[in-house]
């Protein structure tokens, strides 16, 4: 039987279909092609019946007689099948087959579009292959077919068409059986897109022809008219109509400029791109895919990465392409990076991307990281596109336009949270999401955000990758509770104004277009151990409401080459996105002089050194460094400084000032206490001043005691001892004794 092509021109004044020229709905369409294929199915159904005829009986179907036999001996298997039919018949096909073709032709011209057609375009669907799909689905809204199948195929069990029934059905000739044979092999068009599936029940060792063929769920619900996204990628996938514009990005001027032209580029060229969008998370990635999908004016199908990491065969990924071929849709990957971290143990990322170049439309992948294909794509453009964190400028604006009507906080408020904190726009959303949650749980039914709340949204949203690596420092000092010489003290104060105003000051006052590194925040404190660096650090993060990470650089510094760069490295990605303070304690570590090269570890200790160099140039936030030499400080180094603070050794009047405010008020303090005595025969710094404090209070407690002179001095005496100075008679006459 000839099966009309859609191409083919109707010869004559057939259009008779219900007197109609268009379909005006898809089942109105669907149900024709179904009429059409239940005549090709009754017009075989006729001819074997012609050629079974002797071999009826109740109980066909259950066993084969030996006439039968007799019958298919007699018979040459491969030649042309013929029976009585009539030609009429078969024109009747043919001419509803025209008919049909003009009318779905008519429709498609006004705009109609048709479920059944749009399979056979978006797959490349032969006319074989959509009957194909008609036969399946007629069992699945008729079960009458389930008995003509089984009937036709002498076998009461087989409900469902084989391949070889199929073929039977639609061809007569052997050479068209033969070749049709490629229709189902697996990268046939019906099965490399799941459209049908082949299966062969218990016996997975039958022949091709014997197996049968079971049309796919969602190619029948897509056919009805439903949209519902598949149950295998369902809890994964997510479709959105775009609704957000170029207009509604909060882009670098020149950066959204140059993603748009790109984009009418490629557009007019007809060339779909696979893009890379790589950046931090809330930077805008999905929202900028979203407004491309609205200036090409198609939907997109949001798919995420995890799903597809351990699926090597990539029937997950086929599952994906045709849905979102299906939804007529754009595809977006999120958590692209996922495939890329698991690389070894999971798909591979390159595949996958060959396997995407096969999808007609654009594709965006997200990531937190960069990465380019290794081949080239033979369908689609290749761009990454970094997405970055916003700058001050525009962190203020979105402060502004996310707040807007939420909050009646001043620019005093909202500029230092665009300055201290290097928030994406999400982060910047979910910071303020928090911190109305923490205004409600203070106070119930109030809605009003104050500058703490933002405060406390904005640390809840830093990166916390910093504690694998840090350790973060309980703040509880301030201003009053460090005794330094007034100097030292403004020196300090002025750091904590930079950190709060560099916004300002770069961004405002254009001080930012005059450097491209060395934006940061980089301090030294220098200074003999218990001086007040490690306090200092904290009172200045408190002072500016920022968390403080302290960083032990003799932990970092490792003796395998290379391994003290990656160290480093780890620090400062995770402080991008951390908006904290970067303490580096003992870094007399790493921070001497650069030696002079003598052998390959001095070589690799000046690489060690000019890494961290760089990486500290390259920094935009704040990072304080603490060291005991100070004179041995390269000039490179303190080229990089911006604030050499050098903690003196407390006179005898600082030590007294610290001796009288180390105690608590609430602390049962003798009267026999002589400060003046501690502060100048014991020349110590803070914080062995403090440690003696602590330790005579734990003495007095042990006596139920009030804190005493004889408390202090005996645990002076264990803090000389540890520090392994000599503790005279005569030096602490009257109170050695005590």
């Amino acid at each position: 039987m000839k099966v009309i092509p859609e191409s083919e021109e109707n010869s004559g004044t057939l259009l008779s279909i219900d007197n109609i020229t268009v379909y005006n709905t898809d089942i109105e369409y669907l149900l024709d092609e179904l009429h059409r294929i239940d005549l090709v199915i009754r017009f075989y159904l006729n001819k074997y019946r012609a050629n079974q005829q002797g071999f009826m009986d109740d109980l066909r179907g259950l066993y084969i007689s030996e006439d039968e036999i007799d019958t298919i001996l007699q018979t040459p298997l491969f030649e042309k099948r013929s029976g009585p039919y009539s030609d009429p018949e078969l024109e009747h096909i043919e001419t509803l087959t025209r008919e049909i073709n003009q009318k779905k032709k008519n429709s498609i011209e006004r705009g109609k579009k048709l479920r059944h057609h749009m399979l056979s375009v978006l797959f490349y669907l032969t006319p074989f292959e959509i009957d194909i799909l008609l036969i399946c689905l007629a069992p699945e809204l008729d079960q009458r077919y389930e008995k003509l199948y089984s009937y036709l195929q002498n076998d009461v069990t087989k409900k469902r068409p084989t391949v070889d029934l199929v073929m039977n059905i639609l061809f007569s000739s052997v050479e068209e059986r033969f070749t049709a044979r490629e229709t189902f092999l697996p990268t046939s068009p019906l099965i490399r897109n799941r459209l049908i599936y082949l299966y062969d029940g218990q016996d997975d060792q039958l022949p091709l022809l014997s197996k049968y063929i079971k049309i796919d769920e969602r190619i029948i619900n897509f056919l009805l008219g439903s949209d519902e996204i598949d149950s295998g990628i369902r809890d994964f996938s997510k479709k959105i109509e775009p609704n957000r514009s170029f207009r509604d990005l909060m882009l670098e001027a020149d950066n959204k400029n140059n993603l748009i032209e790109l984009i009418k580029w490629h557009s007019r060229k007809k060339i779909p791109l696979i893009f890379l969008f790589h950046g931090p998370y809330g930077t805008g990635k999905k929202l900028t895919a979203e407004a491309i999908c609205k200036g090409l004016k198609m939907p997109l199908l949001i798919v995420d990465s995890k799903a597809l990491a351990k699926d090597e065969t990539f029937e997950t990924l086929d599952l994906v392409v045709r849905e979102a071929k299906l939804q007529n849709s754009l595809l977006y990957l999120e958590g692209f990076d996922t495939l890329l971290k698991d690389e070894a143990s999971g798909i591979n990322a390159m595949n996958l991307i060959q396997e995407l170049d096969y999808f007609p439309n654009w594709v965006f992948l997200s990531s937190e990281i960069a990465w380019e294909p290794k081949a080239v794509l033979k369908k689609h453009g290749f761009i990454r596109h970094e997405v970055p964190l916003p700058s001050f400028a525009l962190r203020q604006q979105m402060w502004k336009s996310f707040l807007d009507g939420r909050s009646d906080l001043s620019d005093d408020v909202i500029i230092p949270l665009a300055s201290k904190f290097n928030l994406s726009g999400g982060q910047i959303q979910d910071a303020i999401f928090t911190a109305c949650n923490i205004a409600k749980k203070k106070n119930v039914g109030v809605s009003e955000l104050s500058s703490s709340d933002l405060y406390e949204g904005c640390k809840a949203q830093s990166n916390k990758g910093l504690t694998t690596l840090a350790k973060k420092i309980d703040i509880r000092h301030t201003w009053e509770d460090i005794i330094l010489p007034v100097d030292i003290k403004k020196q300090l104060k002025e750091i904590s104004g930079h950190i709060k105003y560099k916004g300002t000051v770069y961004l405002d006052w254009g001080f930012d277009e005059k450097l491209s590194i060395g934006k940061g925040v980089n301090v030294l404190f220098s200074g003999p151990s218990g001086t007040g660096k490690t306090m200092s650090a904290e009172i200045i993060a408190n002072d500016v409401e920022l968390d403080i990470y302290k960083i032990d650089l003799s932990s970092v510094v490792s003796k395998y080459i290379g391994e003290t760069e990656k160290n480093l490295n780890k620090i400062f990605k995770e402080a991008e996105t951390s908006n904290a303070i970067l303490f580096f304690d003992e870094a007399d570590a790493l921070f001497g002089k650069r030696s002079e090269v003598k052998d390959a570890h001095d070589r690799y200790a000046n690489i060690e050194i000019g890494y961290l160099l760089q990486k500290m140039e390259e920094y935009e936030g704040i990072v304080i460094l603490a060291t005991n030499l100070s004179k041995n400080i390269d000039d490179a180094f303190l080229r990089r400084i911006q604030f050499l603070v050098e903690f003196p050794f407390p006179n005898e009047t600082l030590r007294k000032l610290i001796w009288t405010g180390m105690f608590p008020k609430i602390a049962p303090l003798s009267k026999d206490i002589d400060f003046k005595f501690l502060s100048k025969e014991l020349k110590l710094a803070g914080g062995n001043i403090k440690n003696i404090a602590v330790a005579a209070a734990f003495y007095a407690a042990e006596e139920s005691n009030e804190i005493r002179m004889n408390h202090i001095m005996h645990a002076a005496r264990r803090e000389y001892e540890k520090m392994g100075k000599p503790f005279i008679k005569t030096d602490f006459e009257p109170y050695y004794e005590f």
